[in-house]
């Protein structure tokens, strides 16, 4: 059997899990692809990270020797599962760490309240205490979804002082827990934060849900933040409301393209914008803790499928 384990950017997933329990020939793989057809022919399975490398139809059917795709975390929209199925391809999942998304935001968010960067950068070139901060307590929190991640943003706000509101389009009052209150629209929703938070699952309903309309009805001072998914923003209609407004605030963890190419707009957007724009490489779910799940369900799902009783089936 021969393996190959795709987006393995970090360079970690060898040393994370016990791969030579499966007697087989592994290769990772730490780049992204540049010829998937002719990179990934010889491997009878293929371990992804989360969304990192689509697996459409088109590159399914070209692998005529692949009869295993394992993905980390419970699912993966980039997978083509119903061509796999055909061809008889068996695509497997791994658990999820359930908080690490929404710590992530946090710190995002203490980050650029806080002006925790350009702090540090002052600091460095020997300067020393610049604009104060913000403190979070008292401030509102605005939370475009409700689910897991959103959920557990709230509660962390809640800890925090922040008055809580969400809004989402299934959303309803009886669906709103004790002590956040439930907003009409989402213009409504970017109208009454201090801090807005995007924790939606991206799908064809969902695509460009905050446009125009939210970034313009959000209040001078603000802080916008996107730990989700790329698709679900009008990339131009946030530059265009930081352009306008001159305290906007935004911090982004996942983009259009990863990895984020040297030429691309949000590169530019973080020139023209500086330190009020905050970049980071998709880190919602990169913890040690994460990989380690992750890796160690990946090998063993594998093994699983050599013994002919393949687990956690998406």
């Amino acid at each position: 059997m021969r393996i190959a384990v795709l987006d393995d950017w970090s360079g970690v997933a060898e040393q994370t899990a016990d791969w030579s329990s499966l007697g087989a020939e592994v290769t990772f793989f730490t780049e992204p692809l540049t010829d998937p057809v002719g990179q990934l022919q010889p491997y009878d399975v293929v371990c992804l990270m989360r969304e990192r490398t689509p697996f459409g139809a088109e590159l399914i059917g070209a692998l005529p020797n692949l009869r295993l795709i394992v993905t980390t975390g419970p699912r993966n929209l980039s997978i083509d599962t119903a061509a796999a199925r055909a061809r008889g391809i068996e695509v497997c999942g791994t658990r999820s760490r359930k908080t690490t998304t929404s710590e992530l935001t946090l710190a995002l968010l203490l980050a650029l309240s806080r002006r925790i960067i350009p702090e540090a950068k002052s600091l460095a070139n020997g300067g020393w205490q610049g604009l104060p901060g913000r403190d979070l307590a008292g401030l509102r929190l605005g939370l475009v979804g409700l689910g897991n991640i959103g959920q557990q943003m709230a509660a962390l706000g809640q800890v925090l002082g922040m008055q809580i509101a969400a809004w989402s389009p299934n959303l309803t009052e009886d669906r709103c827990p004790e002590g956040i209150a439930r907003a009409a629209s989402l213009r409504d929703l970017a109208a009454q934060s201090d801090v807005l938070s995007v924790h939606m699952v991206l799908s064809d309903r969902t695509a460009g849900l905050i446009g125009a309309e939210a970034f313009d009805a959000l209040p001078e001072g603000a802080i916008f933040l996107n730990t989700s998914r790329a698709g679900l923003i009008d990339r131009e209609a946030l530059f265009a409301a930081m352009r306008a407004k001159a305290t906007l605030q935004a911090g982004i963890d996942v983009f259009e393209t990863e990895p984020l190419p040297a030429g691309d707009p949000w590169m530019h957007a973080k020139s023209e914008f500086g330190d009020r724009l905050l970049l980071t490489p998709h880190l919602g779910y990169v913890t040690q803790e994460t990989w380690r799940l992750f890796y160690r369900d990946t090998v063993e799902a594998i093994a699983a499928f050599q013994a002919g009783t393949p687990i956690r089936l998406l």
